[in-house]
C-alpha cells in the first residue's frame, strides 16, 4: 500500500512538472505571439499615418497652393528617388554619409567614454568639465562648421571633426551621470564579496551603469546625424547627403530636395528602430528594466 501511494506522487508530481513546461511554453508562446503583435500594430499604424501623410499632400498639389516649382507632388518625388538611385548617386551618397557618421560617432564614443570615466575617477575633475560639457552640448553644431573650414579645410577630416564635436560631450556627460548613479548599495555589496580594483569596474559598474549609457549614446547619435548633414551641405566635398541637398538647392530641384530629405528620414528612422531600441530593450529587458510591461 505504501508503494501505490508514492507511484501515486509520482505520477502526480510527473503530470505537475509536464504542466508546468506546458504552461511556461505557453507563457514564451503568449510573450512571442503580443511581440508579434504589436509588430504587426506598428508596422499598420506606420503604413496608415505614411498614407494619409501622401494623400494630404497629393491634396494639396490638386488644389494648387502652391506651384509645382515649389511643391512638387509625390509623383515627381518619386521619379527624382529613382533617378537617383539609377545615376548611383543615392547610393554613393549614402554609403559616405554613413561612413563618416560610423567614423566620427566611434571616436565620440572613445573619446566621450574615457572622458567621463576620468570625471567619475577625479572628482574635481569631474565637477569642472560637466559644467563646461553642458556648455558646449548646448552649442550650436552648426556653428562649428566655420572654425572647422579655417582650422581644417574642405574635406572629410573637416566635417569628421564637427560630428565629433557634436556628439562627443553628449556621451562625455551620460557616462559620468551613468556610473556616479550606481546605487551604493552595489558597490558595497560587490566589494563585500571580494571585488576590487579593475574588477569592480568591469564585473559590477559598466553593467550597473549600461541601460543609462545606452539611452545618452541614442542622443548623441542624433546629435552627430544632425550635424552631419549640416556639414556636409556647408564643407562641399562633392560626395554625401548633405551635398546632394547642395546641389538641389543650387538647381532649384525641389524635387531632389525633398527625395534627399525623405531618404535622411527614413535611414534615422531605421536607425533608431531597428539597431538602438531593440539594444536598449534587449539590455532593459536582460536587467529586469521591462517586467511592468508584461
Amino acid at each position: 500500500m505504501l508503494k501505490e501511494d508514492n507511484n501515486d506522487n509520482a505520477a502526480t508530481s510527473t503530470t505537475a512538472t509536464a504542466d508546468g513546461i506546458v504552461a511556461g511554453k505557453s507563457r514564451g508562446s503568449s510573450r512571442g505571439n503580443k511581440r508579434y503583435r504589436l509588430d504587426i500594430t506598428d508596422v499598420a499604424n506606420a503604413a496608415l499615418f505614411l498614407a494619409a501623410f501622401v494623400g494630404l499632400w497629393q491634396l494639396v498639389i490638386v488644389l494648387e497652393l502652391w506651384p509645382k516649382t515649389l511643391l512638387p507632388s509625390p509623383t515627381l518625388v518619386a521619379i527624382s528617388i529613382g533617378e537617383l538611385i539609377a545615376n548611383n548617386s543615392l547610393a554613393i551618397g549614402i554609403g559616405t554619409s554613413l561612413w563618416r557618421l560610423a567614423a566620427g560617432f566611434a571616436i565620440s564614443i572613445a573619446v566621450g567614454g574615457a572622458v567621463g570615466l576620468a570625471m567619475v575617477k577625479f572628482q574635481g575633475f569631474g565637477k569642472t568639465m560637466s559644467s563646461f560639457a553642458v556648455g558646449l552640448l548646448t552649442f550650436p553644431s552648426i556653428a562649428w562648421v566655420p572654425f572647422s573650414i579655417l582650422l581644417i579645410g574642405f574635406n572629410d577630416f573637416g566635417i569628421l571633426f564637427v560630428v565629433v564635436m557634436a556628439s562627443v560631450f553628449s556621451v562625455m556627460i551620460s557616462t559620468y551621470s551613468a556610473v556616479r548613479n550606481i546605487p551604493p548599495i552595489y558597490i558595497r555589496a560587490a566589494k563585500n564579496m571580494g571585488a576590487h580594483g579593475f574588477a569592480l569596474f568591469r564585473q559590477v559598474m559598466i553593467p550597473a551603469a549600461t541601460p543609462s549609457l545606452i539611452m545618452g549614446i541614442r542622443q548623441a547619435w542624433s546629435f552627430a546625424w544632425h550635424a552631419l548633414i549640416g556639414a556636409e551641405m556647408l564643407i562641399t566635398t562633392l560626395y554625401g547627403l548633405g551635398h546632394l541637398l547642395s546641389v538641389g538647392r543650387e538647381f532649384n530641384d525641389m524635387s531632389q530636395i525633398i527625395a534627399i530629405m525623405i531618404t535622411i528620414f527614413a535611414i534615422g528612422l531605421l536607425f533608431d528602430r531597428i539597431i538602438f531600441l531593440r539594444l536598449e530593450e534587449k539590455i532593459r529587458s536582460r536587467w529586469g528594466l521591462n517586467q511592468h510591461t508584461e
